[in-house]
């Protein structure tokens, strides 16, 4: 197999020298995004969001709002932590056939960039737009006595929308609570596991021309059902509204395939959604016509002319 250089005369595994000239970019821009995200993190919410804690009779008033406070089945450190290490695994594993240094590289590389983007989308969508989560009034503990009292006047029609000053729980809980959408778990999981059904695609030409055997289809779907057992249990804990996981599930859709044609040569395309991309050298297609969707196709390139990245 012949690797892709910038020079077209790379056909070994760059030095360490080489490798950080052409990755130094995205290293820096990792740090800005991680930057970027964690300053937006930490931020107030941007706009004031009012709720309702009463209606005229008296009852509740929002019972959408109004679900128990419980500990979440998956929480943001294991979440992240699936989100990265299930698709790393997938990608050491296929590479003991593969057997490609830009190919395990452009894997992590972009499965990087779909999962800052999408991480740093949703944090900056969340502190723009927020909502209120579906146990917002359990963490708000807003002050009964004041509001029946009618010391604590609301906003609107009658006075009969509050903010957050009436709450009395935990800041920090509270903070969390006002800023519902959309769900970062949820973008996380889909768009790492999308990236990688498209890896797991290009490797064993699902979508291709010939028709594969059954539990390619099995195998190549598992990690987006990942994301959506992730987007249900966050809804079944009462930590989203169903339009929450819907959100996430866009954002990590969008970067997942943006992501992925970044640093492969093609997203649908069978004849060459397997060839990894580097930088300073364009890959060309036109050789393309006529090659087939073989084991070789699936492994070791397209055709035995074509000047790979491997």
């Amino acid at each position: 197999m012949t690797e892709q250089s910038g020079d077209g005369s790379l056909n070994k595994r760059p030095t360490f020298g080489q490798w950080l000239k052409i990755s130094w970019p995205d290293l820096l821009t990792y740090l800005v995004m991680g930057a970027i995200g964690l300053t937006v993190f930490n931020l107030p919410p941007a706009q004031t969001r009012r709720f309702r804690v009463y209606t005229f009779d008296g009852s509740i008033s929002s019972p959408e709002i109004a679900y128990p406070y419980e500990k979440a089945h998956i929480p943001t450190w294991l979440s992240a932590l699936l989100s990265l290490t299930v698709p790393t695994i997938v990608f050491l594993l296929l590479q003991i056939r593969v057997r490609s240094f830009w190919d395990f590289n452009n894997a992590i590389f972009g499965m990087l960039y779909a999962l800052l983007t999408a991480a740093v989308f949703q944090v900056i969508l969340k502190w723009i737009i927020g909502g209120l989560r579906p146990h917002f009034l359990a963490v708000c503990q807003p002050d009964i006595p004041r509001i029946i009292s009618g010391s604590q006047l609301g906003t609107g029609y009658d006075g009969m929308y509050y903010e957050a000053s009436i709450c009395t729980g935990d800041r920090a809980r509270i903070k969390e609570a006002l800023q519902s959408f959309p769900s970062g778990h949820t973008a996380a999981a889909f768009s790492t596991g999308l990236f990688t059904t498209l890896y797991l695609n290009a490797k064993l030409k699902l979508w291709a021309n010939c028709r594969p055997v059954y539990w390619k289809l099995i195998v190549a779907l598992l990690p987006l059902l990942g994301g959506v057992l992730i987007g249900g249990q966050l809804i079944i804990d009462g930590y989203h509204h169903w339009y929450d996981v819907i959100a996430g599930a866009g954002i990590g859709i969008v970067t997942g395939i943006g992501a992925y044609r970044t640093v492969y040569a093609g997203v649908w395309d069978w004849r060459c959604n397997h060839i990894p991309l580097v930088r300073s050298c364009p890959y060309e297609h036109a050789h393309l016509q006529g090659a087939s969707a073989t084991r070789k196709a699936s492994w070791r390139g397209a055709a035995a002319t074509e000047s790979n990245a491997t």
